[in-house]
């Protein structure tokens, strides 16, 4: 049985170009399904919000699988980054449903939403690359890369070049802004003066740890009912 909220997501999407994320949208999409709207808003009790969100995870979820796809074992780590990045706007069919939740997203009361979103790509995009790290370079890696993958979104949505090659092109340039900043901070670690000069500093971001990521149904404030 397909899940109510991907009933709804397909249902939604023929209508969002015309009426974004929007009550109209959601509106249709529960007529065009033919959905119960009491199912409907229990499983979106925000609405074509939600349905926003759902579409971005089905992005997320499409560009893990292709990932898994593809061998990128003969690629350095920066070309891994970028190849992935770019696999998560490939496997997008609507680049006006994006273009609309951009603009959705953008919005004061859903820019957290947002924001949550975007980390999430990249903490699945480094987690599929296999990061393995525990203290503060995992915080510094996926607010990089956030940056990085928001700036190839935007870029992305007005390229109107053959195949989106501007937009690659683009990707490579912001990957390689990233790489020169990693190399001055290994210049630094590796410098003796300048590791006592920063000490400190160091000493602290070495506090920092990653947060732990527990199984599913386990982690604070859940409940799993008790095998027999």
């Amino acid at each position: 049985m397909t899940d109510p909220k991907d009933r709804l997501l397909d249902a939604a999407l023929p209508h969002v170009p015309f009426d974004g994320w929007s009550p109209a949208t959601f509106k249709a999409a529960m007529a065009d399904s033919e959905m119960d709207p009491i199912v409907a808003r229990a499983v979106c009790p925000r609405g074509a919000v939600d349905l926003a969100v759902a579409f971005h995870h089905r992005g997320d979820e499409k560009m893990l699988e292709a990932l898994k796809a593809e061998d990128l074992s003969a690629l350095r780590f920066r070309d891994r980054i970028a190849r992935a990045v770019r696999l998560r706007l490939e496997v997008i069919e609507d680049k006006e449903a994006v273009r609309r939740g951009t603009t959705l997203f953008a919005l004061p009361p859903y820019a957290p939403d947002g924001a949550k979103l975007v980390w999430g790509t990249c903490d699945k995009i480094w987690d599929a690359l296999g990061d393995t790290s525990t203290d503060y370079n995992w915080y510094t890696k996926r607010a990089t890369l956030s940056g990085v993958y928001s700036a190839t979104v935007i870029f992305w949505l007005g390229d109107t070049s053959e195949g989106h090659e501007a937009t690659w092109a683009f990707l490579d340039r912001r990957i390689d802004n990233v790489m020169q900043i990693e190399k001055i901070k290994a210049q630094v670690q590796k410098s003796p003066t300048l590791s006592k000069l920063f000490a400190g500093p160091n000493w602290v971001l070495s506090q920092i740890k990653a947060p732990t990521k527990f199984p599913k149904g386990d982690f604070p404030g859940s409940w799993t009912a008790p095998r027999d």
